[in-house]
């Protein structure tokens, strides 16, 4: 799989996540110390969760980081 898919399987696993869990960019982005603007970057596959964005976000919306890495389909 290529680097540029990975990022955008998983910024559309994000934001279906985000949408299911019933939050706005804008408010995770708040809770992330960001921009709904900077957020939405990663939803769009355009920039990578680092370690503790990934393990904040997996919590939030009750994944695994395996799913949301496209390791498992739950």
């Amino acid at each position: 799989m290529e680097h540029l898919d990975l990022k955008k399987e998983v910024g559309t696993k994000l934001k279906e996540a985000r949408t299911a869990a019933g939050y706005t960019q804008a408010q995770i982005a708040a809770e992330l110390r960001m921009t709904q603007q900077q957020y939405s970057r990663f939803e769009n596959g355009k920039f990578e969760l680092n370690y503790q964005q990934l393990v904040f976000l997996c919590r939030k919306y009750d994944i695994s980081a395996d799913y949301l890495l496209g390791l498992n389909e739950f």
